[in-house]
């Protein structure tokens, strides 16, 4: 039998690393955390009510009608789905179908995806750096500010990194083997996750790809063999909706929002892929200058918006300006960057530390995988045009974490080198430094902590130097001891502004972490500080951020008693979702969320009202017609044939009354 040059070279499949029998400490260590981290999710999650309203209502037309549950519609009578795949919406659908409609059961699922992905973390981290390293990892994902947001609230993005942990940790297990069956479920669960924000997904391919192409044990070409067997596995993933709704005849079903053609594909690469990245203006929606122009007017608002405490309307939170350093800057900095410029620093040294290393290592194999992920996922998000929240960068940090413990981990094998000492103080110099460069953002919050951060961080740098570099019996035990007590004081900011983000109430589309940012001098922390008072009381009011209108008691208290297929309808999904949530009726949302879908239509509005269907057009507070397109068109035509009433202060046309 011949042997190819290709097999000749290629060691068989590895047998795995040996598995030591766990400490007895591991058990309880882990179940603590995955129990802190329920609690401090769970905590005060009715608080929130809603959340997004926008995704609350298409939840709670879920509840109601099995085709608004497939297409995820914003309303049960099916005209218009919400911009996005509805996967993350069916989890809480099937939650509020067995304990009925409410926040808890829509939210409860959110914040425990935050426990099942920590420990997801956790079991791929251990599997290549121990058990320590993995409780490391997982303690850090929950103690993210952005991951405290996220994982209680109603928006996609949990159900998106729960998935790509699963993949990040099936990868890891294909691996070990060169298992096919483990890299086709690592490709499955990212087709899945396209299903809840279609490219986002994809975002982290680059990480996985390269590991198993550079490292898994068998030969080159049943590596590429296999990386396409997972390519088509995310097709399946993905496909198997994305088909469904190409077959299904348009009439039996709603519109596809924030498509311009109602098609699944062209909203995927269009309004939620390129037109994220080149700006909206060339995929319909709004243009780069729209957006570039609504953070300039939030900016003179007050710096940093949030959909919690701390907004005050406009275009809140939308991430600033597009640019290599967007991850740092201040509306986005004390999100997810915490650790950031610690992972660049490990993600270099431990390749150069692990240079080396059989091919097939599974340390080096680490980090390529959250290397790609972290690089590609950062450079992707901060050179987008188009629109951008800053709770995007969820996504980055199972890529950060793992490559802040892994990484961290090969220095600390490296200690007894030049090299290593260089790198475990100077990164824990680093972060010291930049914690308290965004504790510095947010001055009234905990004052005292930026300066004892950097303060403790410097001098547990030096510490950690001095003990690495001088012969003692007692350095490894001192060494630990430091850098455990130093890990602790690199957390120390993140954490905080976790426990302060889970313990807030948010509400809105534009919601971000942790305190309200205040920068640029006197004049802007002020407004700072005023924006905050005013969120409060705007939640306390019942209102919301940006993105989520405040209902109108009288007239939900109207629609409920309308009788007709719709209630009512007004412009923009916006203000729909607020009134459905309000009244418990359906109500169309004429454009959709951008408010330049084609849905519906004039002539089919018309047909519609003549039918008896719609009962009331509710002008948005303001008068206002977001877009320019169809509810423009839908308005003006109402106003020149039915006369004007104001309900509530709101201005509302009974349809029925001609």
């Amino acid at each position: 039998m011949g042997v190819t040059l290709d097999e000749r070279h290629e060691p068989g499949p590895a047998a795995p690393p040996a598995r030591p029998g766990r400490p007895r400490w591991e058990r309880p260590a882990l179940g603590a955390l995955l129990a802190g981290t329920a609690v401090l999710y769970l905590w005060n999650l009715g608080a929130t009510g809603y959340g997004n309203s926008f995704y609350a209502a298409a939840v709670q037309a879920g509840t109601r009608s099995g085709t608004a549950l497939f297409f995820g519609s914003l309303d049960p009578e099916n005209l218009i789905t919400v911009d996005k795949p509805p996967a993350s919406l069916w989890v809480m659908e099937l939650s509020t179908r067995l304990f009925g409609f409410s926040s808890w059961a829509m939210l409860v699922p959110q914040a425990l995806m935050a426990v099942a992905a920590v420990a997801l973390l956790w079991a791929t981290v251990r599997r290549v750096a121990g058990p320590g390293a993995g409780l490391l990892a997982g303690a850090l994902l929950a103690l993210t500010p952005v991951a405290a947001l996220m994982f209680k609230y109603d928006n996609p993005d949990a159900l998106l990194v729960l998935l790509l942990v699963v993949a990040g940790y099936c990868t890891v297990r294909a691996l070990v083997r060169a298992s096919t069956r483990w890299i086709l479920l690592a490709g499955l669960a990212i087709g899945f996750a396209f299903l809840a924000k279609e490219l986002q997904a994809f975002l982290v391919v680059p990480g996985p790809a390269l590991a198993y192409l550079w490292a898994a044990p068998t030969a080159l070409r049943r590596r590429i063999a296999q990386l396409l067997g997972a390519g088509a596995a995310i097709v399946v993933g993905a496909g198997w909706w994305v088909l469904a709704v190409a077959l299904w005849p348009a009439a039996d079903r709603p519109y596809i929002g924030g498509s311009t053609n109602d098609s699944e594909l062209g909203r995927a690469f269009g309004y939620n892929g390129l037109g994220r990245i080149f700006g909206q203006g060339l995929f319909g929606g709004r243009g780069a200058g729209a957006a570039a122009a609504a953070d300039a007017a939030d900016a003179a608002g007050g710096p940093g918006g949030r959909g919690g405490v701390g907004d005050f309307g406009g275009f809140g939170g939308m991430g600033g300006q597009a640019g290599i350093l967007r991850m740092f800057e201040s509306q986005v900095g004390g999100q997810v960057s915490w650790l950031l410029p610690a992972a660049l620093i490990l993600l270099v040294a431990g390749l150069w530390f692990t240079r080396r290393s059989p091919r097939t290592d599974l340390t080096r194999a680490a980090l390529l995988l959250w290397g790609g992920w972290t690089v590609v996922g950062a450079v992707v998000l901060s050179l987008m045009q188009g629109t951008f929240h800053p709770y995007y960068t969820l996504v980055l940090v199972p890529g950060i974490v793992g490559l802040v413990v892994v990484g961290g981990r090969q220095a600390w094998l490296a200690q007894a080198t030049l090299l290593g000492r260089l790198v475990l103080t100077g990164t824990t110099v680093v972060t010291a430094v930049w914690s308290f460069v965004l504790l510095d953002r947010t001055p009234q919050f905990l004052p005292w902590l930026r300066w004892t951060v950097l303060l403790l961080g410097v001098v547990l740098g030096l510490l950690l130097w001095i003990v690495l570099a001088v012969p003692s019996a007692l350095r490894g035990r001192l060494g630990v001891a430091v850098l455990a007590a130093a890990v602790v004081v690199g957390v120390a900011g993140p954490a905080a502004y976790a426990v302060e983000t889970a313990l807030t109430p948010h509400r809105g589309g534009g919601v971000t972490a942790g305190p309200a940012v205040a920068t640029g001098g006197a004049a802007f922390r002020a407004a700072g500080g005023a924006a905050a008072a005013a969120g409060r009381a705007r939640l306390a009011a019942g209102g919301g951020g940006f993105g989520d209108a405040v209902p109108n008691g009288q007239v939900a208290t109207l629609l409920e008693t309308a009788g007709t297929r719709w209630s009512a309808a007004t412009v923009g999904s916006s203000a729909a979702a607020s009134l459905e949530l309000a009244s418990g009726t359906a109500v169309m949302a004429l454009g959709g969320f951008t408010g330049s879908d084609r849905a519906p239509t004039l002539a089919e509005f018309q047909t519609d009202v003549q039918a008896g269907l719609v009962h009331y057009l509710v002008l948005p507070e303001g008068g206002g017609t977001r877009g320019g397109g169809v509810g423009a068109a839908i308005t003006q035509w109402v106003q020149q044939h039915y006369a004007a009433d104001t309900v509530g202060g709101q201005t509302v046309y009974d349809l029925a009354a001609r």
